[in-house]
């Protein structure tokens, strides 16, 4: 389905912007890949509250935990794979361990890096991000929930990391309507055959998926977990007891991300079938980003022929 497109990445780096017009103690950080992470438009408008670490992530990561104990409140991007990967140590003992207000928004999160290949694509991110006590996880969707999930972080008095997605993607929500919520999933579609738990780039592909199916007769519940951490416990346990049937949908290994999180927490509190759909525990290889999503089960399409797999 053809819709028009947005650069997630722009949203956050606008956001910037109006952010640090409001707040001068907001500050922004990039490892030599602004133009890539669009924190080149908030270097523009305050180039003295912008600082470049250079290809150089654990420096980027402590110098944000020392702007931090300063009063600054850091924001701090660089691809996902290096953010959460290269520089782990130092967030966990050096931001988290001190419960520092610093802000991770990586980008180029998944499988849809692309042809930059297995080397860059970060399937594991938010499973590490999340084992991390203090830190907060978002995903989110659009444009119009990154810039809200920026706009929380910049308020919220901790660590958040978010995960912004390198692919342009289309308008779901829109700032009239919508409002950001660390504490609730959202049902973007009542259902009652079969529950489908996503966020980020693979909710419009759930969305796609979900059309398909009612051509076949099959209600599909669609909901959006834009926090992974905290998650919203309840709403993935009413959901799982309304359909008695989940699938998880996201672009993450299927070990340590949504699909673990939704587990744990079912297998708890609501026993109930879910499939995990994400990459297998395999690395990701070069490609164009479309043709990865459908290589690796997540389009609209191969998640409309998994589910109607399921179901029977």
């Amino acid at each position: 389905m053809q819709r028009e497109c947005k650069s997630v990445r722009t949203a956050y780096g606008n956001t910037l912007v109006e952010l640090g017009k409001k707040n001068k103690d907001i500050v922004v950080l990039d490892a030599d890949l602004s133009c890539s992470t669009q924190t080149q438009l908030f270097a523009k408008e305050f180039p003295n509250r912008f600082f470049n670490a250079g290809i150089a992530e654990q420096d980027l990561m402590t110098t944000a935990a020392g702007l931090a104990c300063t009063g600054k409140i850091p924001f701090v991007s660089t691809f996902s794979m290096f953010a959460t990967g290269r520089a782990w140590e130092q967030i966990r003992n050096t931001i988290c361990y001190s419960n520092l207000n610093v802000k991770i928004a990586a980008t180029h999160g998944g499988i849809t890096v692309g042809e930059d290949g297995a080397s860059h694509q970060a399937l594991e991110d938010i499973s590490l991000m999340r084992s991390i006590p203090n830190m907060i996880v978002i995903v989110p969707a659009d444009a119009t929930e990154t810039k809200q999930a920026v706009e929380f972080a910049a308020e919220h008095n901790g660590p958040v990391f978010i995960r912004i997605a390198r692919t342009n993607l289309p308008d779901i929500f829109n700032d009239n309507d919508y409002k950001f919520n660390i504490n609730k999933a959202i049902t973007i579609k009542e259902g009652t055959d079969i529950s489908i738990i996503t966020n980020g780039e693979t909710l419009v592909e759930a969305i796609d998926c979900a059309k398909m199916l009612e051509e076949k007769g099959i209600n599909a519940e669609i909901i959006n977990v834009p926090t992974v951490k905290p998650i919203d416990s309840e709403t993935i346990i009413n959901t799982a007891k309304k359909t008695k049937n989940v699938v998880t949908v996201e672009n993450h290994s299927i070990i340590g991300g949504l699909g673990s999180s939704v587990c744990e927490i079912l297998s708890e509190n609501y026993p109930a079938k879910v499939t995990r759909i994400g990459i297998n525990d395999k690395f990701g290889q070069s490609g164009k980003a479309k043709e990865l999503m459908d290589y690796y089960g997540l389009s609209a399409k191969k998640l409309y022929e998994r589910i109607l797999g399921i179901l029977k």
